[in-house]
């Protein structure tokens, strides 16, 4: 065991400086989660404190046969169930809005500084397809400046940390299919006729308008 010492001129820090460095440390690096019943199942909030300000690292749905919860104690088993005021809201506005509600999010919240450069433009410019409109992969890719890059889109809307508070179920293929979506298809599906988009028989989006 390596134990760490200072050197004989360091000046030592005082007891209660000691106690605030460490508690500032444990709640940087500790994760919590928070979760909320929806008409589509659990939906977790992992969160932890960012700069002193709570902030969201990731958004966990149920899948078909694989509930959040579930998926918290899989890949987070050292997370603790807490919450506080700033998530709460955030939890709250995420449920509202699987029961139909028209919520716009912030993006202050989300720790989109985990991501790499290309998929943080990839999210806000989904975040920026509103209520009621689609656009497509290949149109993000172009809107991007990468006409070629349909599929590293859909890659990177397929690992958005934030389901919800970045609206990925707005991005469809070219063809009008759905695509893929982290809460499953059905969800997608769901989500977008709330929104009032139309499908035809074959399940695919019927509109005359894409956005971007």
């Amino acid at each position: 065991m390596v134990q760490q010492t200072n050197p004989p001129d360091a000046q030592k820090p005082r007891p209660g400086e000691l106690h605030v460095r460490h508690m500032r440390t444990a709640e940087a690096s500790q994760v919590s989660y928070c979760l909320r019943r929806t008409p589509f199942g659990p939906v977790a909030v992992l969160w932890s404190v960012h700069r002193e300000q709570p902030r969201i690292r990731r958004v966990l749905l149920s899948k078909p046969r694989l509930s959040a919860k579930r998926r918290v104690q899989i890949f987070f088993p050292d997370a603790r169930r807490s919450s506080c005021a700033e998530i709460d809201l955030v939890a709250d506005q995420i449920m509202a809005f699987l029961a139909g509600e028209d919520i716009r999010f912030s993006l202050a919240i989300a720790r989109l500084d985990l991501c790499s450069k290309f998929q943080q433009d990839v999210l806000r410019a989904e975040h920026g397809i509103p209520r009621g409109s689609v656009s497509t992969y290949q149109r993000i890719a172009k809107y991007l400046g990468n006409r070629k890059g349909a599929r590293a889109v859909g890659t990177a809307l397929a690992t958005n940390s934030f389901p919800i508070i970045i609206p990925c179920h707005r991005a469809i293929r070219s063809d009008g299919t759905l695509g893929g979506y982290q809460g499953g298809l059905g969800m997608k599906q769901t989500l977008l006729k709330m929104e009032g988009i139309l499908f035809d028989a074959s399940g695919r989006i019927v509109t005359g308008e894409l956005f971007y």
